[in-house]
């Protein structure tokens, strides 16, 4: 990737995808505001992505740089590429035996606690769509898919961005051509993007970790984790970043789809203690500590791995959230939510980019 291209488009502000919370109309309400959205992809089927694309590209229409981009949809599209774990049969029913009294404290049947994915990895029905709708970025989280689909993706002139918590990660990712690399700090909330190690100890902040794989890399260079403000912002433009991905701070947009309880607990004393926790999907992810949290981990080895630990929590969830209560809710959120207000994301798009100014 020419690194101009974040010049050639202004790309200062990019939206993190936010699966489960958020949809086409925060995609689209950051664009107009002079960003880049993202759509997430993980937990849609391609015809509810395509249908998210198709809306995007209606609501911005009538936007004046809309068709500036050489025919592509200027949107981020986030993917999924880990590799599913094989069948763990034994260890999803030993999780779901511990997890019997507090299924049944709710009223639930442990044996109609059902099992299987949560998530979907890139695949090549993923590919074929990209092809029909070609939006300006695909990024993945987890590395990158196979060399070909890479191959391919570039061939139609569509920039490539991966996620790297590590320096280790980022060279690998520019040694198998992504065109950007999304430093991501471990103030990040959601799934980490590790994908070369399971050690959490090679973990780092993104004051940290930003220079260093600026200093290693020729490629632009994206901020994550952490970054709620301008000043923020400026730190990260300081530091050499090309531009910034911001989540948590969208999390209480209008234009979220984020439920009240999640939005609650983002706006309350509670989001000052978050922590990583492997317990709502089988991979360490930033959440607000919650119950679940509290009495079974964050980090508990008996979980089964991602993204098969999202079965077994889903009808604790849903009872809790019945009553009015996260107890057993995935609040993913960044370290600092301290930003976090129930505003239109227009408005916290223009106060992050005067960071940049």
């Amino acid at each position: 990737m020419n690194p101009s291209f974040f010049e050639a488009h202004q790309i200062r502000l990019i939206q993190a995808p936010m699966a489960g919370s958020q949809n086409h109309q925060l995609a689209a309400a950051v664009f107009k505001a002079g960003g880049m959205g993202s759509i997430p992809a993980a937990m849609l089927t391609s015809e509810q992505l395509k249908n998210e694309l198709v809306a995007f590209q209606n609501n911005i229409s009538t936007c004046a740089d809309a068709n500036s981009w050489g025919g592509l949809l200027p949107v981020n599209v986030n993917f999924f590429c880990h590799t599913p774990p094989a069948a763990q049969a034994e260890k999803e029913l030993a999780w779901r035996a511990k997890l019997t009294s507090t299924y049944l404290a709710h009223g639930i049947d442990p044996q109609s606690v059902g099992s299987g994915p949560g998530r979907a990895p890139f695949s090549e029905e993923s590919l074929t769509l990209i092809g029909q709708i070609k939006p300006a970025v695909v990024s993945f989280h987890f590395g990158l898919p196979k060399a070909e689909w890479v191959q391919q993706i570039k061939a139609w002139g569509i920039q490539i961005w991966s996620s790297a918590t590590t320096v280790q990660e980022a060279q690998w990712l520019a040694q198998n051509d992504a065109d950007a690399v999304i430093a991501q700090g471990l103030e990040a909330g959601g799934h980490r993007g590790m994908f070369l190690t399971e050690d959490l100890s090679t973990q780092v902040s993104t004051l940290a970790l930003l220079p260093q794989i600026v200093k290693a890399l020729k490629l632009p260079v994206i901020a994550a984790g952490g970054i709620s403000s301008a000043a923020a912002v400026s730190a990260a433009k300081t530091l050499g970043a090309s531009a910034v991905q911001v989540g948590t701070a969208f999390l209480t947009s209008h234009e979220a789809s984020t439920s009240a309880l999640h939005r609650q607990a983002l706006m309350s004393d509670a989001a000052k203690h978050t922590a990583l926790t492997n317990l709502f999907s089988g991979r360490p992810a930033r959440g607000i500590v919650n119950k679940f949290m509290q009495d079974f981990g964050p980090l508990n080895p008996e979980a089964p791995a991602f993204p098969l630990a999202t079965a077994a929590v889903a009808p604790l969830r849903a009872a809790a959230e019945a009553k009015g209560s996260a107890d057993y809710s995935p609040l993913w959120s960044g370290q600092n939510a301290s930003d976090c207000q129930a505003l239109p994301a227009a408005e916290i798009a223009h106060k992050l980019l005067q960071g940049w100014a």
